[in-house]
């Protein structure tokens, strides 16, 4: 079992969740997110005081699966995600100890689905 975590580009979201939808990956945590890399923001001016903005939007995926579906989650996610540019943003796998269905106590890879 495996935890999937990638962020993204706002703007991408519709994109990402198609292609999960595609490799029939449907389960999935998403979160407002604020961070920077390589892109190290930017500045603005506001009533003439200069400001530096850099903690840009991210979107914050969460995804659980079965080790069977890792590498098409992965794919699934970059096809929807990548742009080609600097801020396309990065994925995490890491590993899952345990899962538990608070509804019916099932625990590990049944609790996944």
């Amino acid at each position: 079992m495996k935890l999937i975590i990638a962020y993204i580009q706002p703007h991408k979201l519709n994109d990402v969740k198609q292609s999960l939808y595609a490799a029939e990956i449907h389960k999935m945590s998403v979160t407002n997110a604020l961070g920077c890399g390589q892109q190290k923001g930017y500045k603005e001016t506001y009533r003439g005081v200069v400001l530096e903005v850099n903690l840009l939007k991210k979107v914050r995926l969460e995804i659980a699966v079965n080790d069977d579906f890792v590498q098409p989650t992965v794919d699934a996610i970059i096809k929807g995600a990548r742009t080609g540019d600097i801020g396309d943003g990065k994925i995490f796998i890491l590993d899952l100890a345990e899962c538990i269905r608070i509804r019916t106590g099932e625990k590990g890879k049944t609790a996944i689905g």
